[in-house]
């Protein structure tokens, strides 16, 4: 009896995400499998670039002499994206060990020197930074964390430099009414499947 074909290997690209542009465009980042690791889908992360470019207004994508902070980086995409569009200083915050290993080796093979990893608590680091220091911060927590988004905001919003952004990742979309309980209002709004991608502003 002849025997059944072997089924191809599972394909490693649902297990990598993309940096979508800058000097590090195409580069693939792992996406390890940790409970609650959800990265931003590359076609958001590439609609939220294009947004915070036109804010920047520089041509070709760039955010140059941007300072950004990442309050749960996870795969780090979001800041390795900022760092790759010509930031000049991204702040990756990330609790879990593993992750954080990952996000060191991605940092030494890009030799991204203007990215900084570290392990602890997003809201606390956002509420060390200096006031009105960051021209964007991106607020991913879990889905199931819903307790963490009204403190990540509240945490950022002093941070935030005048004509600073808040990029806002959650299940649902937030209401004007609880953006504004928090001293925020939505520039832009996209839905991607399950993902809502919130562009916030004070």
């Amino acid at each position: 009896m002849r025997a059944s074909p072997s089924p191809p290997p599972p394909s490693r690209r649902a297990h990598e995400v993309r940096i979508i542009g800058g000097r590090w465009k195409r580069t693939r980042l792992p996406v390890a499998d940790r409970p609650g690791l959800r990265p931003t889908p590359d076609r958001v992360r590439e609609t939220l670039f294009n947004w915070l470019a036109s804010l920047a207004g520089a041509s070709g994508g760039e955010l140059p002499g941007w300072h950004c902070l990442d309050a749960f980086a996870g795969t780090g995409a979001l800041g390795f994206e900022a760092a790759s569009r010509g930031a000049a200083s991204v702040l990756l915050c990330e609790q879990d060990p593993a992750l954080i290993a990952q996000m060191r080796t991605t940092q030494a093979k890009l030799e991204a020197t203007a990215v900084r990893i570290e392990r602890g608590d997003g809201v606390a680091a956002l509420k060390r930074a200096a006031p009105a220091s960051l021209h964007a911060v991106f607020l991913d927590p879990p889905f199931d964390r819903a307790d963490l988004y009204p403190a990540a905001l509240g945490a950022a919003v002093p941070a935030l430099r005048p004509g600073g952004v808040i990029y806002l990742e959650a299940s649902r979309a937030w209401t004007e009414d609880e953006l504004a309980a928090v001293g925020l209002q939505l520039l832009r709004h996209l839905r991607a499947g399950a993902v809502h991608a919130h562009l916030l502003r004070t």
